[in-house]
C-alpha cells in the first residue's frame, strides 16, 4: 500500500542555547529524543534543520553598539554618513542604527517609499496617487513628507518609524537629516559618503553610487566583517541578518556553519544508520498578503546545508496529467498510469509542460520557508525542525 501521509514537519523542543554549547550534540540528542518520545522513526532523507539564531548563540556571535560605532568611524571618519534604504524594524535595524549614529557626527537617513525593501509600508500606494507623488522620481524632505502624509504608523507594530529612527539618531548626539527617495543617487546631494543598508539589491546600489561620484561607499554587509575589540563578526554578510539581542547588543548572522551541518549528519548516521539532510535556516521567503511584507530580511534563507539539499524540485504536475494525458482514465487505472509516468520522468523537467505550475525555487528556500513557519518567531520553543516525507512522491510505498 502506498504511504498515506506525505510531508510532515515537526517542531522539536531544545534547551535554551548559550554561547559555547555543543550544538551538534544538542541537536542530535533532541531529534532522537523527540522521535523516541513521540513514537516515530528517523528515516532516510529526513531533513533536520535548526534556526540560525541558535547557531549564532552557540558561537557567541554578538557585537555591541560601541563595536559597530568603532567600525563606522574607522570607515567613514568625520564625514556625514548617508544611511540609505534601511528596513523598518526595531528588531533588525534599531541597534545597528544606534551604532552607526554613535560612530558619526551627522546621519543623512534616506528612506525608500512607499515601503522598505521587504514590504514594510510608510504610506500606501493609494496615498501616493491621491497626492500626485511619483516614488520613482520625487525626492521628499521630511517636512514635505509630513505635510503630505502626516504621522503614519506601521500597520502591525503601531510605530512611526520615521520618528523612531530620528529619535534613535539624535539620541546618540548625531545630527540628523531625513529624506525620502528610491534613487540611490539622490543621497549624493547631501553627502558623498554612503552606507547602503539594502539587502537583496545591495550590489546594484553600490555600483550606481560608485559610478555616480560617491567617494566612500560601504554596505551594511561590510560593517563588522572582522572582529572589532574582540567582537563577533560575519566575514560574508557583516551586519546583514543581525537581530537585536539587548538594547546595546546585536546577534550577528552565524558564520562557519558547514562543519556543523556535516557533523550533525554524521552523528545521526552513527546513531540511527539513517542518512538525513541537515540545514541552518533563517527567514523564510514568502509574502504576507495583508501587510504586503516579504519575510526575507536575512541575506539568504540558508547559510549552510548538506549536499542532498542542493538544487530545485523535479516534479510532475499531477492535475495536468489527470486532465490531459490520462483524461480518459479513472480509479486504479488512473493511479497506475500516473505512478508509471512519475517513475519514468526525465531527470530534468525544466521547460516541459508536465511540470508547469510546480514551484521552481531552490530546495533550501522552500524547506527553509516551511521550517520558519513551523518554528515561528516567538515562544514555541522549537528551534529545531524535523521534516519527513519531503522527497516522497505518489509512488512512495
Amino acid at each position: 500500500m502506498s504511504r498515506m501521509v506525505g510531508t510532515v514537519s515537526r517542531g522539536v523542543r531544545a534547551p535554551i542555547i548559550r554561547a559555547g554549547d555543543n550544538l551538534a550534540e544538542i541537536v542530535t540528542a533532541s531529534v532522537i529524543s523527540a522521535a523516541e518520545s513521540e513514537g516515530y522513526e528517523i528515516r532516510e532523507r529526513d531533513v533536520i534543520a535548526m534556526t540560525e539564531a541558535i547557531v549564532a548563540r552557540a558561537q557567541g556571535n554578538y557585537a555591541s553598539i560601541d563595536d559597530i560605532a568603532a567600525d563606522v568611524k574607522a570607515k567613514f571618519g568625520d564625514s556625514a554618513v548617508g544611511v540609505i534604504f534601511p528596513i523598518l524594524s526595531r528588531n533588525r535595524f534599531s541597534v545597528c542604527l544606534k551604532g552607526i549614529a554613535r560612530g558619526a557626527k551627522k546621519v543623512v537617513l534616506m528612506l525608500s517609499y512607499p515601503s522598505d525593501e521587504v514590504g514594510n509600508h510608510l504610506v500606501s500606494l493609494d496615498a501616493l496617487d491621491e497626492k500626485g507623488i511619483n516614488p520613482y522620481s520625487d525626492v521628499l524632505t521630511l517636512e514635505k513628507y509630513r505635510e503630505l502624509f502626516g504621522y503614519e504608523k506601521h500597520r502591525f507594530t503601531g510605530v512611526d518609524y520615521v520618528q523612531y529612527y530620528e529619535e534613535l539618531i539624535r539620541g546618540e548626539d548625531a545630527e540628523c537629516e531625513i529624506v525620502f527617495a528610491n534613487d540611490p543617487r539622490a543621497v549624493l546631494n547631501y553627502t558623498k559618503a554612503v552606507l547602503n543598508c539594502d539587502i537583496h539589491t545591495r550590489v546594484r546600489t553600490k555600483r550606481i553610487l560608485r559610478n555616480s561620484g560617491a567617494e566612500i561607499v560601504y554596505g551594511l554587509d561590510e560593517i563588522l566583517t572582522a572582529p572589532v575589540n574582540g567582537s563577533g563578526y560575519n566575514e560574508h554578510y557583516g551586519l546583514l541578518g543581525s537581530n537585536k539581542a539587548t538594547e546595546e547588543q546585536v546577534k550577528l548572522f552565524p558564520r562557519d556553519c558547514q562543519s556543523l551541518v556535516d557533523d550533525i549528519q554524521a552523528r545521526i548516521l552513527a546513531a540511527t544508520g539513517k542518512r538525513v539532510e541537515v540545514m541552518v535556516y533563517g527567514d523564510g521567503a514568502f509574502k504576507d498578503p495583508i501587510g504586503k511584507i516579504w519575510e526575507l530580511a536575512d541575506p539568504v534563507v540558508s547559510p549552510a546545508y548538506t549536499g542532498g539539499l542542493e538544487g530545485t524540485p523535479n516534479e510532475l504536475k499531477l492535475k495536468y496529467l489527470a486532465d490531459n494525458d490520462f483524461s480518459e482514465l479513472s480509479g486504479d487505472a488512473l493511479k497506475a498510469a500516473i505512478k508509471e509516468k512519475i517513475l519514468e520522468k526525465d531527470a530534468d523537467l525544466v521547460g516541459q509542460m508536465v511540470s508547469e505550475g510546480t514551484t521552481p525555487r531552490r530546495l533550501t528556500d522552500l524547506i527553509g520557508s516551511l521550517c520558519d513557519l513551523t518554528s515561528g518567531s516567538g515562544d514555541k520553543g522549537t528551534p529545531i525542525v524535523h521534516i519527513q516525507g519531503y522527497f516522497d512522491n505518489y509512488t512512495t510505498e
